[in-house]
């Protein structure tokens, strides 16, 4: 496929989901705007990212610290003047930490006080060195399932961490994340992601990002307040490997 067809490709797809959000938001009652489109771009190359800000996309999602350290360099490279925040949604191992804080603006999967512990000192080295200018934005990842093989605190979890989170000066909270439980009702899931988000934002009105939706329940989070769905089949098509 030549970038001519690929961008024609992509153009189409982005198409197909913003109206799917559009959709999804009217039958809400809410605006378009409140939804932030994120790309995951993960298995994908640094060519699509380009040719996914050319289109007027400039949110994109890594799972992979391994992969995501060249591509974001790449995308740099390709695009030097493009605006772009690069999302860390995977989960994260403490000794990761300092690699995925000079790169990432978002970390999403904050699922421990130890890893946040982890990447608040990370942070605070690269701001030092020079290899980051801000503090970095984090959500805290909830497990809707009690199943920790995806990554998540539970539920009861959330305020300790949240606090401790407010506590560092590295480390800015801007709220939750979930995924939906596989085979389960994504309706009642994002409901209960809405309730704990609602209840965070009680102490912490900092924290209104609420992270939930993919290309096949991005519908379901809309209506239940996702402010963010991360897309990545729904725009990029099947899963491409690539070497990280």
């Amino acid at each position: 496929m030549t970038p001519e067809e690929r961008r024609a490709e992509l153009a189409e797809s982005l198409a197909e989901v913003r109206e799917r959000l559009a959709k999804a938001c009217h039958a809400a009652g809410r605006s378009p705007e409140e939804v932030e489109l994120l790309a995951v771009t993960k298995t994908f190359p640094a060519s699509d990212v380009a040719l996914l800000s050319d289109l007027g996309l400039s949110a994109f999602a890594e799972n992979r610290e391994q992969e995501a350290r060249g591509k974001v360099a790449e995308f740099a490279e390709l695009r030097p003047q493009a605006a772009r925040r690069w999302h860390m949604v995977g989960q994260l191992q403490r000794n990761k930490a300092r690699a995925v804080a000079r790169w990432a603006d978002v970390v999403e999967s904050i699922d421990s006080e130890r890893l946040a512990e982890a990447l608040s000192r990370a942070v605070g080295n690269v701001l030092e060195t020079g290899e980051r200018e801000l503090p970095l934005d984090v959500l805290v990842q909830v497990s809707l399932d009690g199943s920790t093989g995806r990554g998540g605190c539970a539920p009861e979890d959330v305020p300790r961490l949240a606090d401790m989170i407010t506590r560092t000066s590295d480390l800015r909270l801007r709220g939750v994340m979930a995924v939906a439980p596989l085979g389960g009702d994504a309706a009642v899931a994002f409901d209960t992601l809405s309730s704990i988000s609602e209840r965070l934002r009680v102490d912490h009105p900092e924290a209104v990002d609420v992270s939930a939706g993919m290309s096949g329940d991005l519908e379901s989070a809309v209506a239940h307040g996702s402010t963010r769905v991360r897309v990545g089949t729904a725009l990029l098509g099947g899963r491409r490997l690539i070497s990280p």
